[in-house]
């Protein structure tokens, strides 16, 4: 089992900067690619970003590219979301994920094995 807990959201304005953070604990959190993905009401659950064990490499959704940077920190159990220059469009609830399979797609919700449970993140114009 891994359990994670994310942090960091809140209420901000447009072209205002966040950073989440995501707390494993459990099995051993450098064995996992971790992803992030949000939810706004209404719609499907969606990728955000992915990095691969190691850091070794990452992966974004072309909304948030050159805006958000995931990063990890194996040595605290912790996985990171930089966000820069937020949007409305960004509003949702966040939630970090884990995965054991490293060669896993990282834009598969249903291949992520554990699950935290959100934090709200939202963006006024």
């Amino acid at each position: 089992q891994v359990q994670l807990v994310e942090s960091g959201g809140g209420l901000v304005q447009a072209g205002d900067s966040l950073r989440l953070a995501c707390a494993a604990s459990g099995r051993t959190f450098s064995n996992y690619a971790m992803g992030w993905f949000r939810q706004a009401p209404g719609k499907e659950r969606e990728f955000v970003a992915r990095i691969y064990r190691g850091s070794s490499s990452t992966y974004y959704t072309d909304s948030v590219k050159g805006r958000f940077t995931i990063s990890r920190d194996d040595a605290k159990n912790t996985v990171y979301l930089q966000m820069d220059s937020l949007k409305p469009e960004d509003t949702a609830v966040y939630y970090c994920a884990a995965d054991i399979n490293p060669y896993g797609a990282p834009m598969d919700r249903y291949g992520y094995e554990y699950w935290g449970q959100g934090t709200q993140v939202t963006v006024s114009s």
